[in-house]
């Protein structure tokens, strides 16, 4: 997680950029890196939680017997299954995080230092 020096000496330094300076921005070589490397993380971690959570429905629907396979006690898969798209989300987050303070934030924070000067 960055910090922002929030101290009054800070503010009177940095700039307002203007809308021109934010177009220019986003057509920089950095901003495009940037956008490059959240969709690298976030389209395919995307699918593949949808295709799992489609996988886990359709099981539901038409796989019923499967589903109410017992795995221990009164405990069956499609229990297990559904308690596993809980886990995913969590590690999902979790990798997300990860990879956003180790990627993304410290190239934000430079386009930022670079636009408000």
């Amino acid at each position: 997680m960055t910090t922002a020096d929030l101290s009054p000496e800070a503010a009177s330094t940095r700039r307002t950029p203007d809308a021109q300076a934010f177009v220019e921005m986003q057509a920089s070589p950095e901003f495009q890196d940037l956008r490059r490397r959240l969709r690298r993380f976030v389209f395919p971690m995307t699918a593949f939680f949808l295709t799992w959570y489609a996988v886990y429905v359709l099981l539901a629907t038409y796989a019923s017997d499967f589903m109410a396979t017992k795995v221990f006690g009164n405990v069956n898969l499609g229990v297990i299954l559904g308690l596993g798209q809980f886990v995913t989300t969590f590690v999902i987050t979790a990798l997300y995080v990860k990879f956003a303070n180790r990627e993304l934030d410290p190239r934000a924070a430079a386009i930022r230092d670079e636009l408000e000067g």
